[in-house]
This record gives C-alpha cells, structure tokens and sequence, in this order.
C-alpha cells in the first residue's frame, strides 16, 4: 500500500447512491492532475486528502490511484482554503465570495470560521442573514462531517447522510449504532436495502428481530407500491423469505409477535383465497395499520353518507329545460338521466371514455344544484387535473390536498372535527385516487353532502395502494352512470375514436393523413433509420429503439413545434417504463441535451447536480414526492426559473408559483421532458409523443397505451412498431389488485338492490 497526499481540484464522476468517485488532484511531486478512484463519500473541490491505496493502469483511462481509505484534513495554503470553501459544502459561500474572504484573512480563514466569525462582516457584501447562514452551514458540516466518517465504512452515500443527520441530529450515531433499521422506518429515501448494509456491516445478526420486524414491513410496504392494501399471510411470508434468506418459521413467529404489537393487523372478520387459487382454505388479509383504518374508514363514511337523506333539495320538474337554457347545450336522455340521479342520490358515479360527454354532463350536474342555491366545491388529484376543471368549468377547482388543507406536520385541517362547508362535492378523474387520499377525503365531508364521482374506469389505477373507483362501481351500493355514446363533434377526432377501438380490442387507424391528429411513425420503416451508422449490428429491438430515439427528438425539437407552431415546452414525451434507450431516464438525458444545452455565459447554465440528474435554467422538471411545507405533490410539473450555484439553490415555476430548492433537497425533483404513463393520469398535454416498442413488452398492457393516448388534448404521435401496438391492444392480462372495499361497501350498505346503472349506447 502506498500514501497519497494531495487537493481535489476536480471531481469527474460521483455516485450518489454509493459514494463512488473519479477525482482529479494536484500531488505534490507530480506535474499533472492525478487521477483517484474509489469510494468517497463526502469529498469536494478544495478537500485536502491523506490517501490509502495503489497505483494501476486502466486499459482506457491511463494510470490511477485506487484507494482502500482515505482521511480528510482541512488545507493548509490560501489557494487550498479558497478551493474548500467555494466548493458549496458551506451554504452562503460561493466561488465569488470565498475569495473575498480568503483575500481578507488569508491563512487565517478557517480559524475565523471556526472561532470568530463575526469577523466575517469586515469582507466585503457579506451581511448579517449571510453570516448567520455560515454560522449555522459550518456547525452542520462538523456535525456531518463525523457522521460520515462513522458511515464511511458502512457504504453510506453522502445524500443519506445528509438526511440521516437532518432527521437524527447529535444523536445520529448512537441512532444507527442502536438500530440501523430505524432508518428505513423514519426517513424518505431510505429503505430497507441500505439499512441491511448498513446493519450488516455493524455485524447485526441475521435473524435479529430488529431485521426481520424490518423485512416485514419492507415487503407489505413494496406491497402497497404495486397497489395491493393487504398481503395473506402465505404470500407476505413468501415474499419476506426470499427478500431476508431466512426460513418461513422464523418469520411466521416474528409476524406473530408483531401482530400483537400491532406493527400490522390481521383482519379478525375477512378471510381471502390468494389470486387466482379456487381451491384451499381462506387466509385472513394482513394489513399495514393506515391501510386497514383507511379502508375500514373509507366504507363506514361512504355508508353514512349515503344514508343520510338530508342534504340539498333540487326541484326535478321542468329542472331538463332549465339546465339547457341556462347552459345552452342539448342533452341526450342519458345524460338527462344522470343528472336526475344526481340531485336525487347522496351519492354518484359518472364514468366514460373520452368525448362521451363527461364534462358537459359534469357541468349540468353544477348547473342543477346551484339553480337551487347549492354550495358545489370541485376537486382533483392533481394541480393539472384541478386547472382543466377551472377551465371547463369556469368555476374554483382545488387539488385534494388544498381542498382539505394540508399544513405539515398537523396534517390534513378539514376532517371529521372541521368538515367541508357546502353542499356538494364533485371530484374528477377518480381512477387516480388512492385509497389512504380517498380516506382522507371522506373525513372530511359532512353526512349531508353530496358526493359526485367523476372518472374513467378504464384507464390505469391509482400510483398508491387501492383501486377506488373499480370497486366503487363493483359494490353495486351507488348510482352508477356509464356514458359510451361518442358524440358527433368528438368522433372526428382519431384521438378519441382510436382510444375507443383500443378499449374494444380492435387496433387503431394508422392511416395518418394531413388532417389527423393521429399519427404512427413505424420504427421499421427505412425513412425512419436514416443517419444512423452501425444500426444494422444491433438487434432488430435496439435498432428500433434507437430509430425511435432520433425519431423523437427530431419530433420535439423541430418537427412538431414548427408545423404547429408551439413551443416544444408544450410536447410531452410519455413512455412505458423508466428504463431503456426510450425509457423516460435515458430520454430526458437526451432531451435535455437537445432542448436546454448548457449556454456560456448564461447564469446557473452550469446548473446543480443531484441523483443523477443535472438541474439547469429552463429545464422541465417533476416532482416525485408529496412535501406540504412547499404544497407542491407527486406528479406536479415546472420549470426551473433560475440556479444559484453561490448559494446551492433553484427556484421552480408550477404554475406561476414560485418554489425554492436547496440542493440536499433536488433527490425529490426529476427531469421531465419525457415521464412514463403512469405519472401523466390526470394530466392533458397539446402534443403527446409515446413509444411503443417491444422493448417494453412487460409493461405493454391495453389500459396503459389506452390512458397514454388519452393524455393528448390536440395531437398524438406513435412512434414503434406494429407489432408492439398489437401486443398491446390484445394484452388485457392487468394485474389484480388486493383490496376488500368492495366487500366492506357491500357489507355497510347491506342493500346493493339500491344500485342503478345506466349506460347509452355507443353511436357515432
């Protein structure tokens, strides 16, 4: 082994996940830059190293340090302290305002930090909020600093660290040392998998009860990500042995011992047979607390609701023409009869496909009982879903979460305790609504209310656990108004028609033509492979992918904005799956270079860099998880306004709102110039491009290509093979979901003879 002494002036690549790093560095006794290879953590341009390793030659990169451990020192000349401070790892110092430090006090910098940094008020435009901001950055990173020596050995990136310390505090270690499981319990981001590295390195035994309470609850919470509310107890035992190595007894009695814990409830009243199994005997369902509540919860307030006959009167008779004329608009007696129903019934459920009358039956609904003095509120899942309702309707749409006021960490204000005021409720696109949201909702409704469901029972279910409105409409226990007819104005749309043929079984048009709003763009064409050298020694399915990809960005950066005349911020990319040459992770990375390449001279064009993703001005960007204290929610889209790289910090527009990030917070933002389907439910774009190929034959499923092709408001592109399209239109195999409402509803109403359907026939 040999030692290394030297100043990181350049790092090249970092793997947040796992700390493993390509610095360049200045060594004494050498004229270049060296290169250093390893794992390191918590490094930055200006660190002073002390380095423990071996020197090797890479057959493509030349000669390298690969280290087995390094120590961090603080750096001893002037040039060195500038490099450390202006690195970012102290907010409120940048390049520009480390040198006017290191310029005042020299050698002295780092004392001053540490010992009297009220003396940074002598440099030049730093001021009181600055210092305070250095004060409290410097203590943070000594307190993270020790952390990260203590998780350096334990394969701890520099991200989980930092959230360990941000959540832990001083008691950090002593947490991880005591129970490194409790990460995966208490911090976002962090699961299982990195607490069972962590644990296993600290030589925590295999069978701990510690680890397996953790697997259990890893794997009914993996579960619940794949939208099933419960697990039996012979698949949650199946899963959690693969996942933890250990035998199924061992695990049947640490599930025991958390059942009368009440880490989890076993359902004492509903036994189920596993998917698919006609055979063997019932097994009681096994729930994650919040689910079972929320369930359970979810069933009792919809059953009072809907019993309840108070609530607002609307006069039924002459109420057709009065509808008409105030809205002027002619409705078929289906849609007559929905709106019937809905001022009669507590509750109601509307559903269809696109351009079967949806929104003007939605709006007779509104007409209807504000006629009569009601009090209508109006919400969605999501802020686009919200605005499009404003936008047809004309009238308030909220977001769930604004409607019932969520304020971290008290959580949602409107519950039982502080309902809703108003009479009636209409909530749209409920495919989208997951079971905890929907609990969450009805708490906060008054018996008294109307409730109106509004939604297509056909496209993708809900990200979260749950399939509400599938087993709403299958309760049989509510109204239920199916609108199939496609009205004349929208059966010229190939949108629309062709969704319907897709939902039918039957393939689309893919005639094209001048005037469509339709088109396929067959990756198999030889046009569509032009320009693309050494294709013909890939595979049949990477060559279309590849033709794909080009076709793409060609589509988004010239071809679509020039014909209709749009910006290409208003084309969205859609795709099945995250991963692959047109999976949304690879698009957006060549998306990005196309659409928003870095400009020189341009502020923040360097951008912040986190979790693989690099954030610069103008880029389009998602967020990927609910935060309350900035109420911006999983799915939302913006655009990054500005980057300051001197204080670590982005500003992202959603919808004219302004949203700050610091740069420990950007794992929960992504690119998003290309998203997969299941993100877009409830969102509507002008131009949506999607790729279908057989690359992604494990996702190809009819209701995912159905709700992709829903998503354009104006025009759709194809870009795939026939073949794929095809695979997908036949694939109906969707996924069963474990979820008891509609037996709970059942159960509540005991009277599902109540029901009423009601559905039009399909006429162009």
């Amino acid at each position: 082994m040999e030692k290394l002494r030297c100043v990181v002036e350049r790092i090249t690549y970092h793997n947040e996940m796992n700390g493993y790093s390509v610095i360049r560095c200045r060594a004494k006794g050498f004229g270049e830059l060296v290169t250093v290879v390893g794992l390191m953590p918590e490094v930055h341009v200006g660190s002073v190293l002390q380095l423990t390793g071996s020197w090797r030659i890479d057959a493509k990169y030349g000669r390298q340090f690969s280290i087995e451990s390094f120590e961090e020192t603080l750096p001893a000349t002037v040039y060195g302290i500038e490099k450390y401070l202006g690195s970012g790892m102290i907010r409120g110092i940048g390049p520009k305002y480390a040198r006017r430090i290191v310029q005042t006090f020299g050698r002295d910098t780092l004392d001053v930090i540490e010992n009297d940094p009220d003396r940074l008020f002598q440099v030049p435009g730093i001021g009181k909020t600055r210092v305070d901001q250095i004060k409290k950055s410097w203590a943070e990173q000594k307190e993270i600093k020790n952390i990260m020596l203590f998780l350096q050995g334990h394969d701890v990136s520099t991200s989980h660290a930092t959230k360990i310390f941000k959540t832990y505090g001083s008691e950090s270690i002593s947490v991880v040392q005591e129970n490194p499981y409790r990460l995966a319990d208490d911090i976002w981001g962090i699961g299982f998998r990195t607490a069972d590295t962590i644990a296993e390195k600290m030589g925590f035994g295999h069978e701990r009860y510690a680890r397996l309470r953790s697997g259990l609850l890893y794997t009914l919470n993996r579960l619940a990500d794949e939208g099933h509310c419960y697990a039996t107890r012979s698949l949650l035992i199946g899963k959690a042995s693969e996942l933890l190595e250990v035998e199924d007894n061992v695990l049947s009695l640490t599930l025991d011992e958390m059942i009368r814990a009440k880490d989890v409830i076993l359902d004492p009243v509903t036994a189920v047979r596993e998917r698919g199994t006609e055979a063997g005997p019932a097994e009681a369902a096994i729930y994650l607390p919040p689910f079972f509540f929320a369930e359970t919860g979810a069933a009792r307030r919809l059953g009072r609701i809907f019993r309840n006959r108070e609530g607002i009167a609307v006069p039924a008779e002459g109420l057709a023409g009065r509808i008409a004329q105030r809205t002027g608009m002619n409705y078929d007696e289906v849609q007559i009869q929905a709106i019937l129903t809905a001022v009669r019934s507590k509750v109601l459920i509307l559903t269809g496909g696109p351009g079967t009358g949806k929104t003007t039956t939605t709006l007779g609904i509104i007409t209807a009982f504000r006629s009569a003095g009601a009090r209508v509120l109006l919400a969605a899942p999501t802020g686009r879903a919200a605005k499009r309702m404003s936008e047809v309707t004309g009238l308030e749409a909220k977001t769930i979460h604004r409607l019932l006021e969520v304020k971290p960490p008290e959580g949602y204000q409107k519950n039982e305790e502080n309902p809703l005021e108003g009479d009636v409720l209409i909530v749209d696109e409920c495919s989208m609504i997951d079971l905890l949201l929907f609990y969450n909702l009805l708490k906060a409704v008054p018996d008294t209310m109307t409730l109106i469901f509004v939604g297509d029972i056909d496209q993708l279910p809900s990200v979260g656990a749950g399939n509400v409105l599938r087993d709403l409409i299958e309760s049989e226990c509510f109204p239920v108004v199916r609108l199939t007819r496609i009205f004349r104005q929208a059966s010229k749309s190939r949108i629309i028609t062709n969704a319907h043929r897709i939902n039918e079984g039957k393939m689309p048009d893919l005639s094209n033509g001048r005037d469509s709003d339709f088109f396929f763009m067959d990756m198999e064409n030889p046009v569509n492979r032009r320009n693309l050298p050494g294709l013909q020694d890939l595979p049949e399915k990477d060559q279309n992918a590849q033709a794909a990809l080009k076709t793409i960005i060609d589509l988004v950066q010239t071809r679509l904005p020039r014909y209709y005349g749009i910006p290409s911020s208003e084309i969205q990319v859609l795709t099945p799956m995250q991963r692959g040459v047109v999976g949304a992770a690879n698009l957006n990375q060549e998306l990005q270079k196309a659409l928003n390449p870095p400009a020189e001279g341009r502020a923040g064009a360097q951008g912040l860099r986190r979790g693989g993703f690099l954030f610069r001005a103008g880029d389009k960007v998602m967020q990927i998880r609910n935060n309350y204290d900035k109420e911006v929610f999983n799915g939302d889209i913006g655009v990054v306004q500005s980057v300051d790289t001197e204080e670590r910090t982005l500003i992202v527009l959603f919808d004219e709102r302004r949203v700050e990030y610091d740069v420990s917070e950007l794992d929960e933002l992504v690119l998003a110039y290309a998203a997969t389907i299941h993100k877009a439910q409830g969102s509507e774009y002008p131009i949506v491009v999607i790729p279908v190929l057989m690359n992604h034959y494990i996702m190809l499923q009819r209701n995912l290509i159905y709700t992709g092709i829903t998503r354009a408001g104006k025009v759709l592109v194809i870009a795939g093979t026939r073949r794929a399209l095809s695979y997908a239109v036949r694939n109906v195999t969707v996924t069963e979901r474990n979820t008891l409402l509609c037996p709970r509803l059942r159960k509540e109403q005991a009277a599902p003879a109540m029901s009423i359907n009601i559905t039009n026939r399909n006429v162009l």
